[in-house]
């Protein structure tokens, strides 16, 4: 009966696991073989990696106040260029605000789209020299004095002035356009039982 108990099927695993040092090795180099097989396959399938120009200045300005206080009918079916916000057509999306539209053009995914990287290109000392250089002279050529800004605020206030005037101008057409209304002839007016079909109000 001792026997039957001590007999237990299995293996023994009371002693400290011993490893083969070589037989590792070999395994690690061979694998090691493997990968660099791979990889030089996969950089051939990939072909040159793409390089992407470097940042550089908007040759444009954006647009953020053409729709500024403007009222739109919005559709669910419409096209994303006329659906309410700002329209990326580079990126074919459309953001609801402003700033939202600022971080949008100025972030990875729209430049990556425009064919540039993050980074900007590195300056020479002859370009930084450049650059002082035109920055000097339109200091010396932009200097003015208070005459000129009171000059330019005189001439926007007058700006204002005339947008506003044609603004008014045109409120007033509207309204004359509503007020005139088709002559009616009093005898059919009188035979239909109402004096015409203008409002109560005058």
């Amino acid at each position: 009966m001792s026997n039957t108990t001590n007999n237990v099927g299995g293996v023994d695993n009371t002693f400290r696991r011993k490893f083969d040092r070589e037989e590792y090795l070999e395994r690690a180099r061979k694998r090691e073989k493997e990968e660099e097989e791979g990889s030089r396959s996969k950089s051939k399938a990939k072909g040159p990696s793409l390089q992407r120009k470097p940042l550089k200045h908007r040759d444009y300005e954006v647009d953020l106040e053409s729709r500024l206080g403007k009222t739109q009918v919005v559709t669910p079916v419409a096209p994303l260029s006329q659906q309410a916000g700002y329209y990326c057509s580079v990126c074919e999306c459309v953001v609801k605000d402003s700033a939202n539209y600022l971080d949008h053009i100025n972030g990875k995914k729209h430049q990556r789209a425009l064919g540039m990287s993050m980074r900007v290109e590195r300056a020479s000392l002859d370009q930084v020299r450049e650059r002082f250089e035109v920055l000097k002279k339109r200091k010396d050529l932009g200097s003015f004095t208070e005459q000129d800004l009171d000059d330019r605020i005189l001439k926007q206030l007058q700006e204002e002035g005339e947008r506003k005037r044609i603004r008014r101008e045109k409120k007033k057409e509207k309204k004359e356009k509503v007020v005139e209304e088709p002559e009616i002839d009093p005898d059919v007016a009188a035979m239909m039982g109402f004096g015409g079909f203008g409002s109560s109000k005058k």
